[in-house]
């Protein structure tokens, strides 16, 4: 039975009209689930965009606009730093492709409505990441706070740089290569996913995923990260593209299915849209889970993966969580470090990653 607070906030977010059946205490439980889970500004502009505000009470309605402001002003921030990060590689000849929440954003889609940031995310070929690093480290980004091993690990076995930081305004800019570790068991092709991207117009050389392609990206981001903290958030990030994109490209569902087996990501997108439908009721076509189907885990684990990822994606609040959740959190976050690396290069990291945590001073915990 799913916690009542998790509950109201789902409803809320699939149907904001249900907002007037709320009591204020009902409405205390949502707002303090809906902050954990960084879905507070989204239920914000889900509600002025249907001009149903009126119907929420005086109190909750203030911590909605407080998030609203917070969201327009992340917004604001985050197309600047594109535009910074476009003055800066657009002469080069290697595309630039935004990734997850900032294309959202660029790209005017609905699951930027409301969408909060942690950082921006970039992807370039992989023969262009050493000159890219350069010429942003020349504007001021710089891998700061890695030690020789984590320098190594980044390197050698991620899709990615270490995390870059801007020496002035904090910001932080990931630059990857492709969209899973080529150490990981899946194996996307990214020179494929660079060939179908869709320019941004009016930006040069500047680009986004194709449609398909971006919801791929956004259930294997979601489904190979061990941090599931803004799971139900990027669960709904998922559910938005799918709606959108079914509305508005043709022939979607078939293409995505088609394309999923094709970059061998069949398996993340058969879990994205299996608890997309749980949690949000995603309408998925019989013909695309019956196209997925043998991607899935068997029967037999089906029921455990289906009790973890219940738990995971659920907000990380005492009020959504029962006496199993913190072991199925560990038990995902073990699972997407396996997916990532083989067991030879997992053990050591995993141990290094458990001693550095325990010898880390307390307020490195906080």
């Amino acid at each position: 039975m799913m916690p009542r607070p998790l509950e109201h906030l789902l409803t809320a977010l699939t149907d904001p009209a249900s907002v007037g059946e709320l009591r204020l205490g009902d409405w205390d439980a949502l707002l303090r689930v809906a902050r954990v889970a960084s879905l507070e500004a989204r239920l914000h502009a889900l509600l002025q965009e249907r001009d149903l505000f009126d119907r929420v009470p005086a109190r909750p309605r203030r911590h909605l606009e407080a998030a609203g402001r917070v969201a327009a002003e992340q917004h604001h921030r985050m197309r600047w730093e594109v535009e910074q990060v476009h003055e800066a590689l657009a002469a080069r000849k290697a595309p630039v492709v935004i990734l997850k929440g900032a294309a959202y954003l660029m790209a005017g889609l609905p699951s930027a409505r409301g969408r909060l940031f942690a950082d921006l995310d970039i992807m370039v070929p992989r023969p262009a990441l050493a000159t890219t690093e350069h010429v942003l480290f020349t504007r001021g980004w710089l891998a700061q706070g890695h030690d020789e091993y984590d320098q190594t690990y980044y390197r050698r076995w991620m899709h990615e740089l270490p995390p870059l930081t801007h020496i002035r305004r904090k910001s932080v800019l990931d630059v990857h290569h492709t969209v899973l570790p080529p150490t990981a068991r899946l194996h996307p092709d990214p020179d494929k996913l660079f060939a179908a991207a869709t320019p941004l117009p009016g930006w040069q050389n500047l680009y986004v995923l194709a449609p398909t392609d971006m919801v791929l990206h956004s259930a294997t981001h979601l489904f190979h990260d061990g941090e599931l903290e803004n799971g139900l958030r990027d669960l709904v990030d998922l559910d938005d593209l799918v709606r959108h994109f079914h509305r508005h490209v043709d022939g979607f569902w078939p293409a995505l299915v088609d394309r999923a087996h094709e970059m061998d990501l069949a398996r993340p997108l058969f879990y994205g849209l299996r608890y997309a439908a749980h949690f949000l009721n995603t309408p998925v076509p019989a013909t695309v889970n019956e196209g997925l189907a043998a991607a899935g885990p068997g029967v037999p684990l089906r029921p455990l993966m289906d009790g973890l990822f219940r738990r995971g994606l659920a907000p990380h609040h005492w009020q959504c969580d029962d006496w199993l959740s913190p072991t199925c959190r560990w038990i995902l976050y073990v699972r997407s470090h396996y997916l990532r690396m083989p067991l030879r290069l997992l053990v050591p990291h995993l141990t290094r990653k458990a001693i550095k945590r325990r010898l880390a001073p307390p307020e490195a915990h906080a």
